[in-house]
């Protein structure tokens, strides 16, 4: 990953996208968890479409691992350059304030952290690495630059809580199915999935204002654009339950507009509700 953040983006992209289509032929296993995905939120098309488009979630997903290599060792300069900040004037305006973005599973999330990272300090969480080595790299990789906070899943919420009393932005990704554990069944394409309710629960606990925070990966090696949203009006409600269907909501709205950069690789419906049987 080293030596190859040293090419051209447009080149980078092609030879990701054939270590995706690698990855499709020969890992069957989480090829057959992404066609089960797509064949449960898009039930209206065909196998055959279902399968380009598992195809170019592969493509995209392998352009993000290599991709990764520009975010952990290229200069501030070309981070700047290749990834474009759309929206920032929503969480300029809540400068002190405590902030939750919203960044769903696409597979440009990093890339989502790292160019806000050129311009604030933020916290975030990731998940601990099987391999030592690569958990020092990831780790090093998301904090060079600014005082990014890291903290592990495994230290729960209060670490997020006490950075945004400090006024960082929290970087939050809430949508994968992590146990039935904090968890309650709202629909995701109409299917009953596993979700927390930290959203509504962190930002009434903190006073915190929600925006989204969304990274499109472009077409053809041409760079990224991270989205910030306006912050929820109404949010968080009393209810916990609304308050985590208006987000998977929001989610889907998002994955309408490019359904290939969902991480359709994850196990979404791994928790199912009592009585009916594992998908996967």
């Amino acid at each position: 990953m080293w030596l190859l953040h040293f090419l051209p983006l447009p080149l980078l992209a092609r030879v990701g996208e054939s270590l995706g289509m690698l990855f499709y032929a020969l890992g069957r296993e989480r090829r057959r968890v992404c066609l089960l995905n797509l064949e449960r939120c898009f039930p209206d098309l065909s196998a055959d479409e279902r399968a380009a488009l598992a195809k170019r979630h592969f493509r995209a997903l392998g352009r993000s691992l290599l991709e990764r290599g520009i975010l952990w060792w290229s200069p501030r300069e070309s981070i700047l350059s290749l990834v474009r900040l759309k929206g920032f004037e929503y969480l300029r305006a809540l400068r002190g304030k405590p902030v939750i973005l919203l960044a769903p599973h696409f597979v440009a999330l990093d890339t989502g952290f790292a160019r806000l990272a050129c311009e604030i300090d933020a916290a975030s969480i990731y998940s601990r690495q099987k391999s030592d080595a690569m958990n020092r790299v990831l780790l090093a990789g998301r904090t060079r630059f600014g005082k990014q906070r890291l903290f592990s899943r495994q230290e729960g919420v209060r670490p997020a809580l006490a950075a945004l009393k400090l006024g960082l932005p929290f970087y939050y990704l809430p949508d994968q199915d992590y146990g039935p554990r904090d968890a309650i069944f709202v629909p995701f394409f109409g299917v009953p999935a596993a979700t927390i309710t930290g959203l509504s629960r962190l930002s009434r606990l903190a006073g915190a204002s929600v925006v989204p925070c969304v990274t499109r990966m472009l077409p053809d090696g041409e760079g990224y654009e991270v989205a910030c949203y306006s912050a929820w009006e109404d949010f968080p409600t009393e209810d916990a339950a609304a308050d985590t269907r208006r987000m998977n909501a929001f989610i889907e709205e998002r994955v309408k507009e490019m359904p290939e950069q969902y991480l359709w690789t994850h196990k979404r419906f791994k928790t199912r509700p009592p009585g009916e049987r594992r998908w996967y």
